[in-house]
């Protein structure tokens, strides 16, 4: 019982019928909570992330109970497995109807630097083509590490300024990988 974790208020000021805090923290704490995962899987890292969704780990349990395989309705990119040359335009393409706020997360050794493919057909790591927020380590990585991951995003999203995506910083990064 003792590893529940119930998510508290943000900080703020709380009194008698009321509580006041900034709507930054606000929005951040149900963003971080809500979160529309997209999986996008094509080797054995696929298979450990239906380990991570199944009754076990229930990734559920952090907020993403809903799975969105339109990038139209999803806010977290999971890109998992073996990524060929050929299908990079594809992720970018998925990567690009998602709207914003998104966040990127590489699970697994050839998502984020090829793994042990270093030929020419493969992608050296999806960081080429797609900003990435957080890398999970691991060939395959376990659904415990894949879970680690999901918390450091929601930690990112939950700190996050409603205002990041519109500072120049945030625009000269899309800008470097041609992305307006």
């Amino acid at each position: 019982m003792s590893d529940i974790q119930i998510v508290g208020a943000p900080a703020g000021v709380e009194g008698a019928g009321f509580f006041a805090t900034s709507l930054d923290k606000a929005v951040g704490l149900a963003r971080a909570n809500s979160l529309w995962p997209l999986p996008f899987a094509t080797s054995c890292c696929g298979i450990e992330f239906m380990a991570t969704m199944a009754s076990h780990y229930d990734l559920s349990r952090f907020g993403a109970e809903r799975l969105s395989f339109s990038p139209r309705q999803a806010d977290l990119l999971m890109v998992m497995g073996t990524i060929a040359k050929k299908m990079g335009p594809v992720l970018r393409q998925v990567y690009l109807q998602m709207a914003e706020p998104r966040w990127v997360m590489a699970v697994g050794a050839c998502a984020s630097s090829g793994g042990i493919f270093d030929t020419y057909s493969v992608l050296q790591g999806i960081d080429e083509i797609i900003p990435v927020d957080v890398y999970v380590p691991g060939c395959p990585p376990r659904p415990e590490a894949i879970i680690d991951g999901f918390m450091n995003i929601q930690s990112l999203v939950k700190t996050e300024s409603v205002r990041r995506r519109n500072e120049p910083q945030y625009q000269e990064l899309l800008s470097s990988y041609g992305i307006q």
